[in-house]
C-alpha cells in the first residue's frame, strides 16, 4: 500500500474529473494543477497549487514547457526507499508526488477533423507523455492515472483503502499507462509516416473489454472506435462474434453501395442470403429465401435506409445485428421492440487500407483487398459469351465469393444468392455443397451462374456445374490446365470469363 499525500492533475478533457477531485480534496490530499486544470479545481472550490508555484518557472514556449522540471519530475521519479535519493530531495528541496492524473492532447481526433499541419504538430504532447512514462517507471511508488476510464476505479480504491493505492493497482494502473504511450506513439508515426492510420499497437488505450471472446471461458476486448463508424441505436453491447459478423457484413456490401436496393443476411463470417430488387423489401424477401433456417440468429445488413414495409418483415425474424444507413422513425420504432436486438446506423467512413491478424507469436499484415472485378474487365474465354443477364449475375456473384470463406463457390440468378459452399478443403465439395444447399430449398439451377474465389485446376468442377444446369462461370484462371476446364464449356454450350484476380479468403 502507497499512501496518497499530493497529487499533480493536470488533463485535457475535464470529463468525470469532479468526483476524483472531491474525493481527494476529502482525503485531504494536496493538489497541484495546471492551466485549464487549475482553473476547473479553483472553481469547484477545493484548494490547488500552480505548478508555477511548484517550479518557480511560469508557462512558456506557448504552453510547449509547463511541467518539465526537476521539481516535477524528481518529486515523481525519486526512490522512497533508496537513502541516495532522499538525501538528494533534502539537498535540492523536492517535494514527493504520489498520484499524478494526467491524459493526453487529442491529437488523433485533430487530424480525423482534417485540421492544418501545424495544428496537429502542436497535438503532439510533450509533458503529458514524459509525466506518463515517468510516473508509470516508478509504480513502486507513485500512481499514475493516464485517462478517465481510470478515474472511478481510482476513487473506489482510495475509498476502499482509505486514501491508499495496494502494489497490484498501482502496477495495473502502470500497464494501462504505457498502453495509453504506446497507442499515441503509433498514431503519431502513422501520421508522419503518411499511414492513414494502418499501423496498429495492440497496447492502444482505446480497448473496451467485451463480455467475453468467441467463447465464454476466452476473455475479448476489441481495440478501436465504433462511434466513428456508427450510431448504435438500440439493443445490447456488441458481443466479440457480433463484431466479427458485422466486420464481414460491412465490408460485403461495400461492393453493393452503389446498386439498386440489396440486402444481406450473414452468419459466421459468410452470407447465407443476399439479393438485389427494385425495392428493399423484395431484396429482403429473396435474401431470406436463400437459407432461412441460416438466417436464425443472423446479421442483417442493406444499403438503403430501412422502411416500414422492410422493417415489418424484418421483424418476424429473430436476428442479432441490423445495420443501415438509416432508418424511418417508425421503421426504427418496431425493430427496436425486441430489447436485445441492435440496431446500427452506418455512418461515411473510410476501412483502413492494412489488415492486421494474429499468427503464431507475431502479427500478419497485408493490404486490404481492395480489388473488385465487373464485367467490363471480364475476359471472356469460351466460343459461349454470356448474355447480358448472366453477365450482371457473374459480376454479382463474384462480389460474394471475394467476401466468403475459401475454398468457396457460389450459385446465383437473377440478382439473387441461390447458395454458396463455404471453407471446403476441396473445390469439388464446396461446389457440390452449394448445389445440395440450393436444391434443399427448392431452387431451379437452369441457367444459373457459378463464381469461385480461385482457378480450377481441374475440369471436374464444371462437369458437375453442367450436370446441375448452370450455364456460366466466372473464375479467376492461372492453372496450367485451364484449357481442360474452357474445353468442357465449349463442348457443351457454357459460357466463361476469367478475372485473373483470385480472392482467398481464410
Amino acid at each position: 500500500m502507497k499512501k496518497i499525500s499530493t497529487a499533480l492533475i493536470s488533463v485535457f478533457d475535464k470529463t468525470g474529473l469532479e468526483p476524483l477531485v472531491q474525493t481527494l480534496h476529502d482525503m485531504n490530499v494536496e493538489i497541484i494543477s495546471t492551466g485549464g486544470t487549475q482553473t476547473f479545481i479553483e472553481k469547484l472550490g477545493v484548494p490547488v497549487t500552480p505548478v508555477e508555484q511548484l517550479t518557480g518557472y511560469p508557462s512558456i514556449l506557448g504552453g510547449r514547457v509547463k511541467t518539465l522540471h526537476p521539481k516535477v519530475f524528481g518529486g515523481i521519479l525519486n526512490r522512497r526507499n533508496d537513502s541516495g535519493d532522499q538525501e538528494q530531495m533534502k539537498q535540492y528541496e523536492l517535494q514527493s508526488i504520489d498520484l499524478v492524473v494526467v491524459d493526453l492532447y487529442p491529437f488523433e481526433d485533430t487530424v480525423a477533423a482534417g485540421k492544418s499541419h501545424e495544428d496537429i504538430i502542436e497535438k503532439i504532447d510533450i509533458g503529458g507523455i514524459a509525466l506518463i512514462r515517468a510516473t508509470a517507471k516508478n509504480y513502486a511508488d507513485t500512481t499514475i492515472v493516464a485517462s478517465k476510464e481510470k478515474y472511478q476505479p481510482l476513487v473506489d480504491c482510495l475509498k476502499a483503502n482509505n486514501g491508499s493505492v495496494p502494489d497490484a493497482t498501482r502496477a495495473e494502473f502502470a500497464t494501462h499507462a504505457f498502453r495509453v504511450s504506446s497507442g499515441y506513439d503509433t498514431a503519431i508515426a502513422a501520421y508522419l509516416g503518411n499511414d492513414s492510420g494502418d499501423s496498429f499497437s495492440y497496447q492502444s488505450a482505446n480497448g473496451h473489454t467485451l463480455r467475453y471472446g468467441e467463447n465464454p471461458h476466452q476473455q475479448g476486448a476489441f481495440f478501436g472506435d465504433l462511434n466513428a463508424m456508427f450510431d448504435q441505436l438500440h439493443g445490447k453491447q456488441l458481443s466479440y462474434n457480433n463484431l466479427l459478423d458485422v466486420d464481414a457484413a460491412v465490408s460485403l456490401m461495400l461492393e453493393f453501395t452503389h446498386d439498386e436496393p440489396t440486402f444481406a443476411i450473414l452468419k459466421h463470417n459468410n452470407a447465407c442470403g443476399l439479393a438485389t430488387r427494385s425495392s428493399l423489401s423484395e431484396a429482403y424477401k429473396a435474401a431470406l429465401a436463400a437459407d432461412p433456417v441460416s438466417a436464425f440468429g443472423g446479421i442483417l445488413i442493406a444499403n438503403r435506409p430501412i422502411d416500414m414495409a422492410t422493417a415489418e418483415l424484418v421483424n418476424d425474424l429473430f436476428c442479432e445485428v441490423v445495420i443501415a444507413p438509416d432508418f424511418a422513425p417508425e421503421a426504427q420504432s418496431l425493430l427496436e421492440s425486441k430489447k436485445n436486438r441492435i440496431l446500427l446506423r452506418q455512418k461515411l467512413f473510410t476501412l483502413p487500407e492494412k489488415q492486421f491478424r494474429s499468427a503464431l507469436n507475431g502479427v500478419l499484415v497485408q493490404d486490404r483487398d481492395a480489388s473488385m472485378e465487373g464485367v467490363d474487365s471480364f475476359e471472356l474465354k469460351t466460343q459461349k459469351a454470356p448474355d447480358a443477364r448472366e453477365q450482371q449475375d457473374l459480376a454479382f456473384a463474384n462480389k460474394i465469393a471475394k467476401h466468403t470463406k475459401s475454398n468457396t463457390i457460389v450459385l446465383a440468378k437473377n440478382g439473387q444468392l441461390l447458395a454458396s459452399g463455404t471453407g471446403q478443403t476441396s473445390r469439388v465439395d464446396a461446389l457440390r455443397q452449394a448445389i445440395h444447399k440450393a436444391r434443399s430449398f427448392d431452387f431451379d439451377l437452369q441457367g444459373a451462374v457459378m463464381a469461385s474465389d480461385a482457378f480450377f485446376p481441374f475440369p471436374d468442377c464444371v462437369e458437375i456445374a453442367h450436370e446441375a444446369g448452370i450455364s456460366a462461370v466466372v473464375q479467376p484462371g492461372g492453372s496450367i490446365k485451364d484449357e481442360l476446364s474452357i474445353a468442357f464449356c465449349d463442348a457443351h454450350n457454357m459460357a466463361m470469363v476469367m478475372t485473373g484476380v483470385r480472392h482467398f479468403k481464410h
